[in-house]
């Protein structure tokens, strides 16, 4: 695979989503033309005169619907690419956010500001201080604790065990998900009907306010995570193998998982938890073209993207007027994929680690 082919694979990708792009923005409760969408994007930049005959039209468009679609890509890229790696870390190719518990800490971690944000943590100074910031960073906290307790309990002699990474992903999901259903317990209405619709993935809360710290932190993590994309590669062949090539591997891990769960969480305090997005993408990807991660971490990001905003369209769609909750179709979706891989890879003998 030369770096030629893979160049007019990103532009065939950056095509599709510009597509789908489009798509997400014309349909819904309001359809958009292109045209009308491209004209409504200049005049909110001040490049043409205000359509005051058109104010309602405009601001639907620049205060919801474009938010939105924006949020949904940047969402899928960022769960496609903490696909991609974590599952280059635990070495096992149906390792995804949600299976090793980086999801549901990000949710534990969000809950609490939910419900006690305005309250017992909002006297903490650090919290405090930082605001609308403490949401995201309590999802951070959750969602590293809980990966590193999976990735500790799976790992032994540099190689992760499946079942083992299945069983403490289970563990600390239950223990993350109790610890979610007792915020909602406690929780007023409005709080825990809030706590439900998040918890099944959820984009109709979408403003400018979540577009930039998604954005900051998936463009701030990707750039990360692209540096170390050669070192993932010789990861995969043992931490042992890595360590010859001049790897710090138990560095490289680190480095990863912290990068990844920054990710993760800003996305998951902002949209909520959506399962599988992230095991389907890097699978697909490698059966198309390559196992490289010089090649999956950025095409992982244009393919989640896509999928994402495709995903968007179909909830609006399928029940219209109303929405239905992106974390179910993912759920519908992704689960048969995963059991496919899993029989797939038992198969083949590869089931206790990919590589």
């Amino acid at each position: 695979m030369t770096r030629h082919s893979n160049t007019r694979a990103y532009v065939a990708l950056a095509i599709v989503l510009a597509l789908s792009l489009v798509l997400s923005g014309a349909v819904g409760a309001f359809t958009f033309p292109p045209a009308r969408m491209a004209s409504y994007i200049a005049q909110g930049a001040g490049w043409i005169p205000l359509d005051t005959a058109d104010t309602l039209g405009r601001n639907v468009f620049l205060q919801l619907r474009l938010p939105r679609v924006l949020l949904a890509a940047l969402t899928g890229a960022t769960l496609g690419v903490s696909g991609t790696l974590m599952q280059g870390l635990f070495r096992n190719p149906i390792v995804e956010p949600g299976l090793a518990g980086t999801s549901a800490g990000a949710a534990l971690g969000a809950s609490l500001w939910f419900v006690l944000g305005g309250t017992t943590l909002g006297v903490i100074g650090p919290l405090a201080m930082i605001g609308a910031l403490a949401g995201p960073l309590l999802a951070c906290i959750g969602a590293l604790v809980a990966t590193l307790i999976v990735y500790r309990v799976s790992s032994s002699f540099g190689r992760v065990n499946v079942f083992t990474l299945l069983l403490a992903g289970i563990a600390v999901n239950a223990v993350c998900g109790a610890g979610t259903g007792f915020m909602s317990y406690i929780a007023r209405d409005p709080q825990a009907r809030n706590i439900t619709f998040w918890n099944l993935g959820t984009f109709t809360t979408a403003d400018w306010r979540a577009v930039i710290l998604v954005s900051i932190a998936f463009v701030l993590c990707f750039a990360l995570a692209l540096r170390d994309a050669r070192a993932l590669n010789a990861l995969m062949l043992g931490e042992d193998e890595a360590a010859l090539l001049g790897i710090d591997p138990r560095a490289l891990v680190r480095r990863l998982l912290i990068v990844n769960t920054v990710m993760v969480a800003v996305a998951t305090a902002m949209v909520g938890v959506i399962a599988f997005v992230g095991l389907v993408i890097p699978h697909v990807l490698r059966l198309a073209r390559s196992s490289s991660y010089t090649w999956l971490i950025p095409s992982s990001a244009l393919l989640g993207a896509v999928t994402m905003s495709i995903v968007d369209v179909v909830a609006r769609l399928v029940i219209a007027p109303a929405e239905l909750p992106i974390g179910i179709i993912t759920a519908i979706v992704g689960a048969p994929v995963f059991l496919g891989i899993l029989l797939r890879e038992q198969r083949h003998g590869r089931i206790a680690l990919f590589g």
